[in-house]
This record gives structure tokens, sequence and C-alpha cells, in this order.
């Protein structure tokens, strides 16, 4: 028996339980908004990419237009996996101000859109310093495989512990980062995107290794990210992804016809994917 004038427990408890369920409803209403837009970027990236995956060393056309595909690379790839942490921020500064889980993603795009510009100037002055050196009948092999071995071995350094654990924890992230002000959402954003280019450089290193502009290689490092960041046995998780890369790095050295999907770049595909 409730007390007189005190409304029966069962309304109480539904009046507890609505701010809950709508926090869950708006977290799951962005983080399916976020899916959707990775979706429209896999797509509008495989319309783009079609037929020029030359396999490891592919030419990056023009800055402009690289750093176009690079920009939509990005929200394809890394969407999902920072899809809890956008969801987390916007439940936490609803009050605060409208567009902040916007302006948190548009800081966090930022930092790769930079990674994006480094990466095409190293790749510029490598082909201008060392030009035929890296033909893949000369030294292109070795190096490619090279970058695969060095990004295993970084999956296994403290540092890469260290920048993955606050891309594990998003609320951790959040309580120890937190800005306020439509500036603070894009710092947050940001320093966000920075952990992440910690966790993950080395993979993004390994999909120039493998061909940056194929869709099937960018499916694989996409899904290695999202498995590490968010399944709940992280470190065999980054243990497997550091033995993937080092068989992968050997094999491009030794025996690249034996990695299936592979377009080598004197034209001829390897293994299943051998074109007609």
């Amino acid at each position: 028996m409730s007390a007189v004038g005190s409304p029966p427990a069962s309304t109480s408890l539904g009046r507890g339980l609505r701010p809950a369920l709508a926090a869950i409803r708006t977290r799951l209403g962005l983080v399916l908004l976020l899916f959707t837009f990775a979706v429209i970027a896999w797509w509008s990236t495989a319309e783009r990419m079609v037929g020029m995956d030359q396999g490891p060393g592919t030419a990056l056309g023009s800055l402009g237009w690289f750093l176009g595909v690079w920009l939509v690379m990005m929200a394809a790839m890394m969407l999902p996996a920072v899809s809890p942490t956008v969801a987390l921020y916007a439940r936490m500064a609803r009050d605060r101000w409208p567009g902040a889980p916007l302006l948190f993603t548009t800081g966090y795009l930022l930092v790769w859109v930079s990674a994006g510009l480094v990466a095409y100037g190293v790749s510029a002055l490598g082909r201008g310093v060392l030009g035929s050196q890296l033909a893949w009948s000369s030294g292109g092999r070795w190096f490619a495989g090279g970058i695969l071995v060095l990004a295993a071995a970084y999956e296994l350094t403290p540092l890469k512990n260290a920048c993955l654990a606050k891309c594990r924890s998003p609320l951790g992230f959040l309580l120890g980062s937190w800005r306020d002000g439509r500036a603070g959402a894009v710092e947050m954003g940001a320093r966000h995107g920075a952990w992440c280019l910690g966790c993950c450089w080395a993979l993004m290193a390994s999909l120039f290794a493998l061909g940056v502009m194929s869709v099937a290689w960018m499916a694989l490092v996409a899904a290695l990210i999202t498995l590490e960041k968010t399944l709940p046995w992280g470190r065999p998780v980054t243990n497997g992804i550091a033995a993937l890369l080092f068989v992968l790095g050997v094999l491009l050295i030794v025996a690249p016809d034996a990695i299936p999907g592979l377009d080598i770049p004197d034209g001829q595909m390897s293994g299943a994917m051998r074109a007609p």
C-alpha cells in the first residue's frame, strides 16, 4: 500500500524511466544518422574510385581532388567507430548549445583532413626525391612491405595502447577534455581526432601500402579500426591485427601473388581478383 497522497510506485518508476528512455532514443537516433552518413560516404567513395586502384604506390592525383576524396573516405571509415563518443557528447551537451555534435564531428574530421594533407606531401616528396627507386620492379615492394611491418610493430607499442584507451573510453575522454561553447565543441572533436590519429595512423599507412584507391582494402582497414575500438577484449584484437599486418608485409615482399585482391603495380591483378 502506498502512503496517502503519494503516487503509486509504478507511476514514479515510469516517470523516472522517461528521461533514460529519451536519452537512449536520442543516442540511437544520432548513431543511426552517423551510420547513414557513413553509408552515403561509402557509396560516393566507391563511385569516385572505381577503376583507379593501381595497388601499392597508386598516384594520388591533384591536391584538391585527393583531399576531397580523402575527406569522404574518412567519413566512411571513421564515423562508425566515433559514433558512440559523438552520441554521448550530444547527450551531455544538449542543454548548452545547439549543433554541438556537428561541430564536434567537424573538428574530428579536420584532424584527419590535415593528416591527409601530410600524407599527400610525403608522397609527393618521396616521388620527387626517390623517383624510380620506388618502382615496384626496384625497391617498391620492399618499401610497401616495410610500411606494413612497421605498422604491425606500432600496434604493440605503449603509445598505441595509450591512444586506443582514449578512443575506447568515450566518457573518460569527455570528462577529462570538456570545453564549453561552440569553439569548445570543435576543440574537443579535434582532440578526440588527435587521439584517434595516434591510434590509427599506422593502419592508414598500411592502406597506402596496399592501395589507397582500393575500396576492398579500405573496407578491411575500416573494419579493423572499428573492431579494436569497440570490442571488449581490446588487447587480443590489437595483437591479432599486428599479426595480420606482419603477414601481409612479408607476403608483399616475398610472394605478392599470394595476397588475394592485391593489384600489382605492373597492371596484373593477383590471386582470386585477377582480371579475365
